[in-house]
């Protein structure tokens, strides 16, 4: 029998996606959070990225064994439970891996975002991210990503909408306006137990108060906002 253990941030959105396909598949694990400000040795000494997440799997004999990348954790956590995540097909297959790529990023184009020193960043990270959402609910089958079936795009992009989530509730901005289908996959995805669980309470809390440290546009405008 296994023992996993998630080397979590609780700010981290890839973290996220490993808790959700964990509990989709009622995978048990134990979840530590660090400080990636004060890294700890232990830490440094088995990640090869210095990068959350990290999850330990011990085997049943006893020895440990290190994974890294949101992406191949969470098909790790999916392959070793019933119930596949992936399509079956070979070409569905990749079709939604590469999704789960172009999941993060967005991701990435986010952290551009709420990190542009200027309004004129600001502004073109607006437009790249509203560019990117089109695109995503273009493909978009409904009622989540791939169809009837929950799958690991859809556990990829439910931190994306949760940085959506906050960014209304703090500066009144939507980025997915008009965007009918998105808007509905992702009012289903804030509802399913297993993305609500993936964060602590603290959450929004904890990302208000990063936002506004970050020195950039957008912590001068929750400044002004507040």
């Amino acid at each position: 029998m296994m023992h996993l253990t998630l080397v979590s941030h609780h700010l981290c959105p890839y973290v996220q996606r490993a808790a959700i396909v964990s509990h989709e598949k009622g995978i048990d694990f134990t979840r530590v959070d660090i400080d990636l400000s004060a890294k700890p040795d232990w830490f440094l000494a088995i990640s090869p990225t210095g990068k959350t997440p990290l999850l330990r799997v011990r085997d049943g004999e006893g020895t440990e064994h290190i994974l890294f990348e949101s992406a191949v954790i969470a098909e790790f956590c999916d392959e070793i439970a019933p119930g596949r995540m992936l399509p079956d097909d070979p070409l569905a297959r990749a079709r939604h891996r590469a999704w789960v790529e172009f999941a993060s990023g967005t991701l990435a184009e986010i952290a551009g975002f709420y990190a542009a020193p200027d309004a004129a960043g600001y502004g073109a990270k607006v437009e790249a991210l509203r560019l990117r959402f089109a695109r995503v609910d273009a493909a978009h089958a409904g009622p989540w990503f791939g169809g009837e079936r929950f799958g690991l795009v859809d556990a990829a992009f439910a931190p994306v909408f949760r940085y959506l989530d906050a960014f209304e509730a703090l500066l009144g901005m939507d980025l997915v306006c008009g965007l009918e289908m998105l808007g509905e996959w992702r009012m289903r995805l804030a509802s399913r137990p297993s993305v609500q669980s993936a964060v602590s309470p603290e959450y929004p809390a904890r990302l208000a108060e990063f936002l506004r440290r970050r020195g950039s546009h957008m912590s001068r405008l929750l400044g002004q906002a507040a």
